[in-house]
């Protein structure tokens, strides 16, 4: 978990060793929710504490730009598709949208925008704001006019396959009248309404099913069903509001687009707007604000566009969202509850994580009756205790924050939280390093519940992906000793008499258990190493390594190397970008320890890891090619040239180097110039760049 001691320090007062830590734990922390969100229907935090934990992450890469990690939230869309469904590609990236939080927030978006784009202070930026719909958001493709496939966001590449599904869908056009797209892809948000939640969860509760906990958990549940039998039983319906790929583009404006969908037979929202300036935007939002409780929907904020889509097309898009799109959320609701206890989690990583259980209360309209609460230091601050009122808020569904403490309710007997220095599952000593918030467990693979949590990381979704081993039956095979290490997994099958004996596994539940293990024996290298639970070892980390190394084999050697400083291998495997020190040494620290090797060795036996293979981005001429902008351009500002290298396919990097491939100047270069020529490095001015790409 993130440090709340670090992130109460200004960001220009982190030294870099505290913020490479801080972003080590904020893509780590983030990864996990957005999984719990995307995949899972089942979100751990609110959406104000996800979104605070955003835009720290989004302050300290600012700051720390040499830092910014290849696997950072800034540059991660949703989360992977589900095993259950077919993938879908998607022809365009479907991106997510930043944050933004107040009135100030909203002009330097503009304020941004013209800087952007070199526009006068006084020329107009046309907006439209549209309901930002608490649901599920979709792709939906047409072609030849007719309606042939339907896809989830997924990771924003890859989403999965629910045509089925959403052909149960009245909101859904099944072909769309002459003089449309010969090839449109139409993105909306499925959501349920409130009366329409009401009158499923009454039915859900009658028939002594579970009911859902909000309208978005219930549509996204309904939604990705396998059956879709199912979701035809659920009141579903969609709202559009993109476009993704399409044959042509007959209008010039959002809004013309809006129109345009009406008259395709789809489903727009009703408070959409077309505001001259930010302040008609901003009436809008305080309309919408105080009319939200009234709507027949859930909204969490309003979403703001530039209106003309050659400008949408100059801004182009940062690594997970577009730069002419913003969300502004409404605040965080609140409601005061009791703490009644503090326990502490263990994760996979050893690290000790208290949560506070809530007396169940009300907020927004959702019961929650639970609360990470980080750390000691989180606990510290507040001085929360047991037995203590307090202050709770959320701006989306289930875990709140807590905001404070209601001294004036606290009762005489209550006493400060001591946090164990001992871990509660295994009793080992678990102390804090320097520069650290958090506690961790030293008992490694001899603690259960790290043992176990890194089993279940291994067979996870984004991981080895085995279908039928979730995490309850991961607990009880490592209780009952049928796994201790992942290699067992791949000996299910000698134990097969055992699983049979089993309460709830019978003939048919024990061979597709026993299929979906041997369909796994092949797998990606970076998916193997993400597998691993290395400390700081995400998904985008782990296919940078496969990237850079190649096969199993190489990477298990240079990582071996890796852990002298001195030696050639640690310094190539520093040059990769995205990687730092403190990875390195986690990296190292890993493969020094000969039970890990020995796991790596009897994988290595059980499974076969297939070489790593770039795929090809694009065929512009710079594409794989390393570019670094310098000085003042004149046609461009700085910002849109480098998103146009990016969209085709080129790094940009910030500094000069032996393997810059273009430095492309500008007036005032400065240093970056003078080093690309010492370097016999090819330096192309403005003109020469824009010649190069084809503009």
């Amino acid at each position: 978990m993130t440090d709340p001691t670090l992130r109460r320090l200004p960001v220009e007062r982190l030294t870099e060793a505290q913020a490479a830590a801080e972003l080590a734990a904020l893509a780590e922390e983030i990864a996990q929710h957005d999984r719990a969100y995307y995949q899972e229907d089942a979100p751990k935090v609110s959406d104000a504490e996800y979104d605070e934990l955003r835009l720290r992450n989004q302050a300290v890469e600012a700051a720390f730009p040499a830092l910014v990690r290849a696997d950072s939230p800034s540059v991660r869309i949703g989360a992977a598709p589900s095993a259950g469904f077919g993938k879908v590609v998607h022809a365009r990236p479907m991106l997510s949208l930043g944050n933004v939080f107040t009135r100030e927030d909203v002009a330097e978006f503009i304020a941004g925008i013209r800087r952007f784009l070199l526009l006068d202070e006084e020329a107009p930026v046309e907006l439209t704001a549209e309901p930002k719909i608490d649901g599920l958001s979709i792709s939906l493709r047409y072609e030849n006019r007719r309606f042939v496939t339907g896809a989830t966001r997924g990771d924003g590449r890859t989403g999965e396959n629910v045509t089925a599904n959403l052909l149960t869908l009245a909101d859904v056009p099944k072909t769309l009248p002459p003089g449309a797209p010969v090839v449109l892809e139409v993105r909306g948000e499925v959501y349920m309404s409130r009366t329409d939640f009401l009158a499923l969860n009454s039915r859900q509760m009658e028939a002594g099913a579970k009911p859902f906990a909000n309208p978005r958990n219930a549509a996204a549940g309904s939604l990705r069903q396998l059956d879709p039998s199912i979701t035809a039983s659920r009141p579903l319906r969609l709202f559009a509001y993109a476009w993704g790929e399409a044959s042509e583009e007959s209008w010039s404006t959002q809004w013309a687009f809006l129109d345009q969908l009406e008259s395709w037979g789809f489903a727009t929202n009703p408070r959409r707007q077309l505001c001259a300036s930010v302040d008609e935007a901003l009436a809008v939002y305080d309309r919408l604000a105080a009319d939200r409780h009234g709507l027949d929907y859930d909204i969490d904020g309003l979403v703001y566009k530039i209106n003309r889509l050659d400008w949408q097309q100059r801004l182009g898009q940062v690594s997970r969202a577009p730069r002419w799109a913003v969300a502004h959320k409404f605040p965080a609701e609140q409601a005061r509850t009791i703490v009644r206890d503090i326990a502490i989690q263990v994760g996979r990583t050893g690290t000790l994580t208290p949560v506070a259980n809530l007396e169940p209360v009300t907020v927004g309209g959702v019961v929650v009756s639970r609360a990470t609460l980080h750390n000691e230091d989180y606990i510290a601050e507040k001085d929360i205790r047991v037995g203590d009122t307090v202050v709770v808020q959320r701006a989306g569904d289930v875990i709140p924050q807590v905001v404070e403490v209601v001294l004036d309710a606290r009762p005489p007997s209550t006493a400060p939280f001591v946090f164990p220095a001992t871990c509660p599952a295994c009793g080992s000593h678990a102390p804090r390093h320097e520069g650290e918030a958090a506690r961790r467990c030293s008992g490694g693979l001899i603690c259960p519940a790290q043992a176990v949590e890194r089993l279940k990381h291994f067979v996870s979704r984004d991981a080895f992906d085995i279908e039928g081993l979730g995490g309850k039956h991961v607990e009880a095979f490592w209780t009952d000793g049928l796994i201790h290490r992942p290699s067992d997994i791949f000996r299910l099958a000698e134990r097969r008499d055992d699983i049979l004996q089993r309460e709830g596994w019978g003939e048919k539940s024990v061979d597709n258990l026993l299929k979906a293990v041997d369909e796994r024996r092949r797998i990606s290298l970076d998916r193997l190493i993400y597998a691993l639970g290395i400390r700081q070892v995400g998904q985008a980390t782990a296919r940078l390594l496969a990237r850079q190394y190649g096969s199993f084999a190489l990477w298990r050697q240079a990582m071996g190397e890796a852990e002298n400083p001195e030696s050639d291998a640690y310094r190539e495997l520093l040059s990769v970008d995205g990687i730092g020190a403190s990875m390195i040494e986690d990296i190292a620290a890993f493969m020094a320890e000969p039970h890990n090797r020995e796991v790596l060795d009897d994988l290595e036996r059980q499974v076969t890891v297939e070489d790593f293979v770039a795929p090809v981005v694009t065929t512009s001429p710079v594409a794989g090619k390393t570019v670094v902008f310098t000085g003042t351009l004149e046609t461009m500002s700085r910002g849109e040239a480098k998103a146009g290298a990016e969209a085709l396919g080129a790094k940009v990097a910030g500094s000069v180097s032996k393997k810059t491939d273009y430095v492309v100047v500008g007036a005032d270069a400065g240093s970056k110039a003078k080093k690309a020529q010492e370097l016999g490095l090819t330096v192309l001015g403005e003109q020469d760049w824009l010649a190069l790409i084809g503009t």
